[in-house]
């Protein structure tokens, strides 16, 4: 039997925040065109200062409207237990939080040194209760402040988020410095991955997703259309696309659960969204003739 891999879709919130603000209808359109397509693992929102991240408003609204069902895992990002206090009466099933192995690029995303973020996710973990915590590290792969970060830096960070309550650990490469031989390295480091948050900006997501099966990871962030980048790194757009990586996996024999056709559709929808082609070269210049989905 294939091996399947976890995809969790990040579009409607990591994607969506680098863009001008889409209204509460839209974002759920394209949340449910996701559904549609056979995603079950969905970031829909930010429980964060509209004034902050003007894109990701009315997060309330959003979660009171998604479809639900038994299968569907919704998650949202929170950067202080008032956001994660919010989230949970929203009735999200899994919250995220982040913190930097880059101090200058903590303190420039959630205004707190490190070790003040990981005071504050113990506070999280522990309001959470039986709610999955995902702790995702930014910056796991290099910062553009302080440069390549050592990967046994990444993990002794990975273990105190580990200590405080964090259910599972996502590293993210998130202004796209990762390469194969990094990705080697962390996994090595680590002893185990269990996720990674991948972004395009130097052409690298695809290759790393590959090296990163090969090691053993089976679960990936991505977004549809290849939305995205952090507002607080300059150069950091372009996430992993989950149509491109769905494509990869499919070819290379995994199960993912998602079909690739309405995943394109899905993408096409994001594109009238945000009011210009989205970034993925699959939905530009489609599957070859025969691909599944």
């Amino acid at each position: 039997m294939m091996d399947a891999v976890d995809i969790r879709e990040v579009g409607p919130r990591d994607g969506l925040q680098a863009e001008a603000p889409a209204s509460v209808d839209d974002r759920v359109r394209l949340i449910e065109a996701l559904l549609e397509a056979g995603v079950r693992h969905v970031e829909a929102c930010s429980f964060v200062s509209p004034k902050a991240v003007p894109s990701m408003a009315g997060a309330v609204e959003v979660m009171a409207r998604v479809p639900r069902a038994p299968e569907y895992r919704y998650a949202a990002l929170v950067p202080n237990l008032k956001g994660a206090e919010m989230a949970l009466d929203a009735g999200v099933d899994e919250l995220t939080v982040t913190v930097s192995a880059s101090e200058t690029y903590n303190k420039r995303n959630v205004r707190m040194s490190i070790e003040q973020s990981l005071d504050e996710i113990e506070r999280i973990c522990a309001l959470a209760g039986t709610v999955p915590v995902d702790a995702v590290i930014s910056c796991s792969f290099g910062s553009p402040y302080e440069g390549r970060i050592d990967a046994s830096d990444v993990v002794l960070l990975a273990n105190r988020l580990q200590g405080v309550g964090a259910s599972r650990i996502t590293y993210a490469d998130t202004t796209g410095m990762a390469t194969p031989p990094l990705i080697e390295t962390l996994v090595h480091t680590a002893g185990t991955v269990e996720g990674l948050h991948l972004h395009d900006s130097r052409g690298t997501a695809l290759v790393n997703a590959y090296a990163a099966l090969e090691h053993g990871v089976r679960r990936f962030d991505s977004s549809v259309g290849g939305l995205g980048g952090s507002p607080f790194a300059d150069g950091a757009a372009g996430n992993l696309a989950t149509e491109e990586l769905v494509y990869l996996l499919d070819d290379v024999g995994y199960r993912t659960g998602i079909g690739l056709g309405p995943l394109l559709r899905a993408s096409a929808l994001a594109a009238e969204i945000i009011g210009h082609p989205v970034a993925s070269r699959l939905a530009m210049a489609g599957p070859r003739k025969g691909s599944a989905g």
